[in-house]
């Protein structure tokens, strides 16, 4: 039986990546040869972190999985994927709701782009979870540390702490 390396790409904003990211991500990493994380932005979403931010969070946390690379784009995902000779996305599914967008964004790349679609079913624990969620938790005060990994749960209370402090200049340290 003959082997064919396949490269593949995991696109999102992950503005934070949460659990349920890493629970595809680790996932895609047992099925390609090679798992490109590639961290975009979504003009409907404002930004927390900086792409930049992102990528160094993601890599910080797959430091250990030699088969995956990070990389950030700004340009169409399908662009993107060609120019990395990506033939597969992954896609993660949490609900019917996913179910429905994702057939058609998969139909849409396939037709113009030539590109297949794998999904994987989010584990269990993590069908609920999502970036806008967190965020918008977090930012209200809830305690998201179940909902994204450790390191990211700290930088983004960082992050809040700062952005309160920057709206409220008198707040002591």
């Amino acid at each position: 039986m003959n082997y064919t390396p396949i490269t593949a790409i995991f696109p999102g904003s992950f503005d934070p990546i949460t659990n349920g990211h890493l629970d595809v991500i680790c996932r895609g990493n047992k099925l390609f040869s090679h798992l490109i994380v590639a961290v975009g932005q979504n003009p409907d979403k404002e930004e927390l972190f900086t792409k930049d931010e992102r990528v160094a969070m993601i890599r910080e946390l797959l430091a250990d999985m030699p088969r995956v690379s990070v990389e950030r784009y700004d340009c169409l995902t399908v662009e993107f994927a060609a120019r990395k000779g990506a033939g597969v996305m992954l896609r993660g599914l949490r609900n019917l709701t996913d179910v429905a967008y994702e057939f058609q964004l998969a139909m849409t790349n396939r037709t113009v782009a030539g590109i297949e679609t794998v999904f994987v079913m989010t584990s269990e624990e993590y069908g609920y979870v999502n970036s806008t969620m967190v965020r918008q938790m977090a930012l209200l005060g809830g305690d998201v540390s179940k909902l994204i990994p450790p390191t990211v749960f700290d930088r983004l209370k960082e992050k809040i702490r700062r952005s309160k402090r920057a709206l409220k200049p008198d707040v002591p340290e």
